[in-house]
């Protein structure tokens, strides 16, 4: 990188072209990515023709529009042009309304038809991130005419290794492999081979469902269909890369009480971070202040016996981290599929056997603790034990309900992960921890 570097700095465009004409296009968008705002149009109009479009759909998606705005209209329209379908609505759909008419209005007349057909799809839907440049075949073809085919739109489709075969109304009936057509005879008909149990996913599928398609069948790539098994497009395995990446940063914010964003973290201005987690912050500080409530509810009980406030610290962080791990695992359960709603009361069984094991274990070290190093009188060390399996039980069974609930009521599970579980946990610990020392030390409330 260095080398491309001094190169752009020398003004040598020349052997700088030949260099980067050799390059993978992942790696020159990385390149670029490192650049100064002002030097991206300069690298750009350097790239060689052939290989534009490709870098272009692999920079950051502000460089994107940093460059598309800075293009004239006819070199922005080029570039719209030159992107697959879905890569070219993606940046569509982040850039200004003004912009947009500007680049439809310079674009080729088939590629507005293309992403206003992706337009039109409910946003994270599979419709909304497929391509619909794939090759179409019928069943009457010679494997010849499929070649043929291939060599004709080949280029301007995202892949060719799968082709589909469509009737008269455009209805999926099969698939072939370009590996069959070319192990076939050149008049072999498609429709002798062609494997007829396809498998395909609505334009209204979720986009992580489509992930989560893909995962189970291990495929590449997927037809997807409307509603009258119409085939309108596919999605290949770099859509499905993006999905879950994007899936996976936002379940980890709403697991940190952070409100969802897609840029990257250097791109998010102070006062832009600050509103994403300030509002759960101020909901969690103001659903603690419910603990602070039972410790004064409880403040005669624990001044007389002072050495209790000592391990309130300790039971509510395991149990704080007790929820947290049932919630987590329960959250993963869900996105993956593997976990339902109708689980609810078979997932709590194993959290409470599970529990009743680790409370107990956790139990069992803190009472030897207690009584060796801590050297506390035999009924407060029962009472702060006795107490940690309790909380431990109640913990992993509110982590495992709540994402349940969540999803149950159309909420997004992540949302109930670790700082809404340890919110609700802290109070039950409290609550707990002082009915039973009051109960078994007979103090006054």
């Amino acid at each position: 990188m260095e080398a491309l570097k001094q190169l752009f700095e020398e003004k040598q465009y020349s052997l700088l072209r030949e260099t980067l004409s050799d390059m993978n296009e992942a790696d020159v968008a990385a390149f670029m990515d490192t650049m100064p705002k002002e030097e991206l149009l300069r690298m750009f109009r350097i790239l060689p023709k052939d290989m534009a479009a490709d870098v272009f759909a692999d920079l950051e998606l502000d460089n994107q529009q940093h460059i598309i705005q800075s293009l004239s209209d006819k070199e922005a329209g080029l570039v719209i042009d030159n992107l697959m379908a879905d890569d070219a609505t993606d940046l569509l759909e982040e850039m200004p309304a003004g912009v947009v008419k500007r680049l439809l209005a310079n674009a080729k007349p088939e590629t507005r038809a293309d992403i206003n057909h992706l337009l039109r799809y409910p946003e994270d839907s599979a419709g909304s991130i497929m391509t619909v440049e794939y090759i179409g075949l019928k069943e009457h073809m010679t494997v010849a005419d499929a070649i043929e085919r291939v060599r004709q739109g080949g280029l301007d489709t995202e892949t060719i290794n799968t082709c589909y075969v469509l009737d008269e109304r455009r209805k999926l009936t099969g698939t072939v492999a370009l590996r069959y057509l070319l192990l076939h005879k050149p008049e072999d008909v498609i429709g002798d081979f062609m494997n007829t149990n396809v498998i395909s996913i609505s334009t209204t599928t979720d986009q992580e469902e489509a992930a989560r398609q893909f995962q189970k069948y291990d495929f590449t790539v997927m037809p997807v269909v409307d509603t009258e098994n119409r085939m309108v497009g596919i999605i290949t395995i770099d859509d499905v890369v993006d999905i879950l990446q994007e899936e996976a940063t936002e379940d980890i914010e709403k697991m940190a009480a952070i409100l969802p964003t897609d840029k990257p973290y250097f791109r998010v201005g102070i006062f832009e971070t600050y509103r994403k987690r300030m509002p759960w912050l101020l909901l969690l500080m103001i659903s603690a202040t419910f603990t602070g409530a039972i410790i004064m509810r409880f403040e005669e009980a624990l001044s007389a016996v002072v050495v209790l406030t000592v391990y309130i610290p300790m039971l509510m962080d395991t149990a704080g981290n007790a929820g947290g791990q049932a919630s987590v695992s329960i959250i993963r359960g869900l996105s993956l599929g593997e976990i339902r709603f109708e689980d609810l009361f078979k997932t709590m069984f194993k959290e409470f056997r599970v529990s009743i094991l680790c409370g107990v274990t956790l139990a069992s070290a803190n009472f030897i603790k207690l009584l060796v190093v801590d050297r506390i009188d035999i009924s407060v060390a029962f009472v702060v034990c006795f107490t940690l399996v309790i909380v431990v039980i109640c913990a992993k069974l509110v982590g495992c309900t709540l994402p349940l609930l969540a999803k149950k009521i159309g909420f997004d599970p992540a949302v109930m992960a670790s700082p809404m579980v340890t919110t609700i946990v802290d109070a039950i610990s409290l609550l707990v921890y002082f009915t039973i020392a009051t109960s078994l030390l007979h103090l006054a409330v």
